[in-house]
């Protein structure tokens, strides 16, 4: 020290210099860390995609705009979460720099930092100076204007992605989205409205086609099963890329005891006990541990989104969306929705639409307006949905599902809504049992159900009424007694498809053991009881046990007269099944009376009506009475086919009874020519095998042995 102020520091050191006495206070003022991330020539993604499988279409047209000269454009790919907008983000990202002589520049565009860091890094890479990203990130500049200034300069073509901007607004809001004569922008998005993307081309992307989805188990697992069994398992995941990748990452990566894809595709069903959404996670390893990558968050930040802008609606319209399937459901079902303040019935139509544009769920083109939703995400959601709304979502679902399902089913065509119910049905029946709400919205589910059943089974498709009744079933038996009246009449229906096939002897041992049931539990005379004895009768008469069958018609007819009065619906088709079984001539008188109380309650055309003229009919033929059978076999005849078609089962019924008439009345070539008609048309409906099918036949064989020998 020579006494002069001469005093240096190096670095961060201090020199304080001082004569005689002084006070110092020392500020400390720090520069932010504008810490970027350490790359965008290189994709930031989890696991790459072994093959990129399909979008080969899509791939067609990315791979154009990065061709020579191409630029000044935008390109929006989006869908669900975990549908692969990524994965083809970043093969056309290698095929810019590998094939088309492009710089490649990637941006995390999920929230304003990321976004703002990684486009400055783009700047960098361009060429801004020390300087001008100090002015940037200080706010002294705008930021926007400097990345694009440089992009525009690049002395390099260049593709720009923009990974899950998932928030458009975040790009609006800062002008970060704009073109430039030296490239291509490629944004990968969840939102999907299109004002978010104007000038932009949009390419939506959704699951894999079938062949495809098992390919991409096959190239992750390729020892763990065939094509067939990848193709099961790519089917039970819904062929979603995010779903497909963890299940064959998991396969892919077990040591000990590898599974198989069957084994894999068993435990679905939650035998590990898990639940299928943690089960599926479990190949969460083999693709990093991004929270966006796992099925039970990725959808969460489209949600998340949604309350953010205002539509905290749109998880709970979501959540009773989870309460269905994944097949297409009719839009018209949602008229009506509302889970009081939480979805105000005023905020279903805004709900929807913020589910829609954030490619939570999607419209399905068609005659009739429907909407899908993946079904790992309807299972994410539904896992997750808090234990009190339960009740009242599932409550809410059969609510809405009732008041699209006929609570009469008229026989014939139904509303093409109608049989597009059924997987949601099922899927509410089972979402009642996993959440074990209370009995009234079982017992709404249920209702559902036997309405569903009962339309089915009425168009004329009874293997699928069969079918879906036992499903049914099987589904309630664990949340009902056997004496609930809505059990009890849905196994009526599985016993009256049975019957309607043709397995007359599987028809009655299932009358049978609901009629123990009935009588044990509701009494002899119950409505239901009556019913049993009713439907019983059927395969009875069909085994040629005609008095055991005729005596149960009696007991049905006289007790429901008893209950409901002689001209009820249900009174008038007891009525008309003892009708048809008349042989006397004063059992037959009653028949006209029958005829005269339906056409006077429901008018000529109604189905009792009609029921009621073919039942007398076919007993006045029987009793050698075919002129008086002739109008009534033809009445019905002709409305039947104008109401139902030729092939209707009860068209084909009807046309029996008017082929024995008319050959009884002897116009023999017209009763052959309803014969013959007769038996093609049963053997396209009910099978070559059916009973009635073969007893047609040989009735046509009769028809014209008896000819050849005049």
């Amino acid at each position: 020290m020579n006494g002069g102020n001469d005093a240096r520091a190096d670095g961060q050191g201090h020199v304080y210099q001082a004569s005689g006495d002084q006070h110092i206070t020392e500020h400390h003022h720090h520069v932010p860390d504008w810490s970027g991330p350490d790359s965008v020539r290189r994709p930031s993604v989890g696991r790459a995609p072994v093959v990129l499988r399909d979008r080969a279409g899509e791939m067609d047209r990315l791979r154009a705009a990065v061709e020579p000269g191409v630029g000044n454009r935008v390109y929006v790919l989006y869908g669900l979460g975990g549908c692969g907008k990524t994965a083809v983000a970043y093969t056309l990202f290698h095929h810019a720099i590998d094939q088309a002589g492009r710089l490649g520049l990637w941006v995390n565009a999920s929230d304003p930092t990321s976004l703002r860091t990684g486009m400055l890094a783009v700047a960098a890479d361009r060429g801004a100076s020390d300087g001008e990203l100090m002015g940037a990130r200080s706010g002294l500049r705008p930021a926007a204007d400097l990345v694009w200034h440089y992009l525009d300069q690049s002395d390099q073509p260049w593709l720009l992605v923009l990974d899950n901007a998932d928030d458009p607004a975040i790009l609006r809001d800062g002008g970060w989205l704009r073109t430039s004569p030296a490239g291509t922008v490629v944004v990968t998005t969840r939102q999907s409205a299109a004002h978010w993307w104007p000038g932009a081309e949009l390419l939506q992307f959704g699951v894999l086609p079938r062949q495809e989805a098992a390919l991409v188990l096959r190239d992750l697992a390729p020892h763990a099963g065939s094509i067939d069994d990848a193709a099961d398992v790519a089917d039970r995941l819904g062929r979603l890329p995010l779903a497909l990748t963890l299940a064959g990452g998991f396969l892919a990566h077990q040591v000990i005891d590898p599974w198989s894809l069957a084994d894999y595709g068993r435990r679905l069903d939650g035998s590990t006990g898990l639940d299928p959404i943690e089960f599926i996670e479990q190949g969460a390893a083999a693709i990093g541990e991004d929270s966006r990558r796992l099925p039970s968050r990725t959808w969460q930040f489209s949600l998340d989104a949604l309350t953010a802008q205002g539509l905290p609606e749109a998880a709970h319209l979501l959540r009773l969306l989870a309460c269905w399937s994944s097949d297409p459901l009719p839009l018209s079902v949602l008229l009506g929705a509302e889970l009081g303040a939480a979805l105000p019935a005023s905020h279903v139509e805004s709900a929807l639409r913020g589910l829609i544009d954030h490619s939570l769920t999607e419209l399905v083109p068609g005659d009739i307006r429907g909407l899908r939703t993946h079904g790992v995400l309807l299972n994410s959601v539904a896992r997750a949905t808090p234990a009190d709304q339960r009740e009242s979502l599932s409550a809410t679902a059969a609510r809405l599902c009732l008041a699209l399902l006929p609570e009469v089913p008229d026989r014939g065509p139904q509303d093409p809504r109608v049989s597009m119910l059924a997987p949601h049905v099922l899927a509410l029946l089972r979402k009642a049992a996993d959440w074990e709400v209370s009995r009234s919205t079982v017992e709404a589910a249920a209702e559902c159900a036997l309405r569903l059943v009962t339309a089915v089974h009425r168009t004329g498709d009874f293997a699928s009424a069969l079918s879906l009744s036992n499903n049914v079933v099987d589904l309630l038996s664990t949340q009902l007694d056997e004496d609930n009246v809505l059990l009890i009449r849905l196994r009526h229906r599985i016993g009256r498809a049975l019957f309607r096939l043709g397995r007359f002897e599987e028809s009655e041992a299932l009358y049978r053991s609901v009629l123990e049931v009935c009588i044990g539990t509701l009494g002899p005379d119950a409505p239901d009881t009556l019913t049993t004895f009713l439907k019983l009768s059927s395969p009875l008469l069909n085994l040629g046990r005609q008095q055991e069958g005729i005596d149960l018609i009696r007991r049905a007819t006289e007790k429901r007269i008893q209950l409901f009065g002689p001209t009820h619906a249900l009174a008038l088709l007891a009525r008309s099944a003892l009708a048809e079984t008349a042989t006397t001539p004063s059992e037959l008188a009653l028949g006209s009376t029958l005829i005269e109380d339906c056409r006077r309650e429901f008018g000529e055309d109604h189905t009792i009506t009609l029921k009621a003229e073919l039942d007398l009919a076919s007993a006045l033929q029987r009793a050698g009475q075919s002129a008086d059978a002739l109008p009534y076999a033809l009445s019905a005849f002709e409305s039947n086919v104008r109401r139902f078609g030729p092939d209707f089962p009860i068209t084909l019924n009807n046309q029996l009874s008017v082929s024995k008439i008319l050959w009884d009345l002897g116009q023999h070539a017209e009763a052959i020519e309803h014969a013959e008609q007769l038996v093609e048309g049963r053997t396209r409906v009910l099978g070559s095998q059916h009973p009635w099918t073969l007893s047609s036949r040989e009735l046509l064989k009769e028809y014209q042995g008896a000819q050849s020998e005049r």
